[in-house]
């Protein structure tokens, strides 16, 4: 039996040579089968797992033979390195020191015994990174961590966690898909699935996700907490929503104020709940506070038309035209449609007319104000700032009244002219200035005959 045995392991070895490691893996196994309490035969079937990427088996196989026989040195090299690959440093040190123990020039073993000390500090690094919510600095120690111990599915989780908490989704979403391929019940692969899909704003397929890995693992903590808010989250947007359709602005208001204290790490969600937020806002004429969350809306997501076009508007509401068409630029060079292209030309209009003299206001008129009412206001202010009235006072008065006078008659010449008052609304340059001079001499010069006379 003993010669069949080692006819096998030859043979394995064979294999093994060739790096045919399936055929090895089954001649050692045959090898095994005959003599089960060889510690070599268990040993060479370890170093041919840990070459299929097979490190728990190999680590079982490792061990066994080193209860066969404790002064078994490769055996004990091949359990610390099947340790070291699987993420559990303090056990692959033991394993390493043993080794050292057996052989203390082994340079093998004082080299990963140092790669154990190193794994260590990753861990420690990341641990301090995570309670500092430094997720970028755990990233980096897992990614060197990982090198060590390529088969660590904790290291792999713990890394896919923090991708997905800096936004880089589809990245957190690879590593928890391969770790499901391999251990389709990992509840924390599950939790790292959902965590993706909630902070994408799909929540109800992150909820079943957190429930998923809660029913693998009742006690997985960051699964029901992160579930808790998913439904917390998802019921009183829902709330605010309806609320709004309803036109009950204020209700609407505070409810997205409420939702968006539930997770301030959503940042896909949030963004979208101060949009909401700024729409109610609108609607109860809070345009400044709408304005800051709009921005805050931008400042999580800056790619968010919607929150864009939103500030924009509430920019020509409050006639803040610069920033309007700054807001409308972007939204254009992003999606060239029509009425994109029409928003921003609109805007571009309204700065332009922005910067020339206010006729309605220096008549004290609104700009939907009737023939009529024009009328009465220039009369009005022509009187207060008439040229007699203030015959009286210091020069730098009468100058400055001189000014003013003269700019209502101005602001009349134009609006009371249907032509010229249609290109001014419309914010076209204005011909025929000479004419328009003219006409506000003469009309001036009758008004200081008659109106004080």
């Amino acid at each position: 039996m003993e010669r069949r045995a080692e006819g096998f392991k030859e043979q394995g070895n064979a294999f093994y040579s060739k790096k045919d490691y399936s055929e090895a893996f089954n001649y050692y196994t045959k090898a095994i089968d005959a003599s089960p309490k060889n510690a070599s035969y268990y040993g060479n079937r370890a170093a041919t797992l840990m070459m299929l990427c097979r490190f728990r088996e190999a680590l079982e196989d490792s061990q066994q033979a080193v209860r066969l026989d404790d002064c078994f040195m490769k055996g004990h090299l091949r359990e610390g390195k099947c340790h070291l690959s699987l993420g559990n440093a303090m056990a692959a040190s033991r394993c390493f020191q043993k080794v050292l123990e057996l052989e203390p020039s082994n340079s093998e073993a004082q080299h990963e015994n140092k790669n154990a000390s190193a794994l260590l500090e990753y861990e420690r690094m990341a641990d301090f990174g995570f309670g500092k919510r430094d997720f970028r600095k755990v990233v980096y120690c897992m990614d060197r961590a990982l090198v060590l111990a390529s088969a660590c599915h904790r290291f792999k989780i713990l890394k896919a966690e923090c991708l997905a908490l800096l936004g880089r989704y589809p990245e957190a979403q690879s590593v928890a898909s391969d770790i499901l391929r391999m251990d389709a019940t990992n509840a924390d692969a599950l939790y790292v699935r959902g965590l993706c899909l909630y902070y994408e704003d799909c929540i109800d397929k992150a909820v079943q996700f957190f429930v998923q890995a809660l029913r693998m693992a009742p006690d997985h903590e960051k699964a029901r907490l992160a579930a808790r808010n998913a439904k917390a989250l998802k019921a009183k947007k829902d709330e605010g929503n309806h609320a709004f359709k309803n036109n009950n602005y204020e209700a609407a208001y505070h409810l997205y104020t409420e939702a968006l204290a539930i997770d301030p790490n959503n940042i896909k969600t949030n963004a979208k709940l101060y949009c909401n937020r700024a729409t109610a806002g609108t609607k109860l004429r809070k345009l400044n506070q709408a304005i800051e969350d709009c921005s805050s809306a931008i400042k999580l997501d800056d790619s968010y038309i919607k929150a864009y076009l939103r500030r924009a508007q509430c920019y020509m509401d409050t006639e803040q035209y610069e920033e309007a068409v700054r807001d409308y630029e972007k939204v254009y060079q992003t999606e060239k449609t029509t009425d994109h292209k029409h928003l921003l030309k609109k805007a571009q209009m309204e700065l332009k007319k922005s910067k020339r003299k206010d006729y309605y206001k220096v008549l004290g008129v609104g700009k939907n104000a009737t023939e009529d009412e024009i009328k009465k206001a220039y009369r009005k202010r022509a009187l207060m700032h008439h040229p007699d009235r203030h015959s009286a006072a210091t020069p730098e008065v009468q100058k400055e009244e001189e000014k003013k006078f003269k700019e209502v008659g101005e602001a009349f010449t134009i609006l009371s002219d249907p032509k010229k008052k249609v290109r001014y609304d419309n914010g076209h340059d204005l011909e025929d200035d000479g004419g328009a001079i003219l006409r506000f001499i003469r009309t001036t010069s009758e008004f200081s005959s008659s109106i004080l006379g």
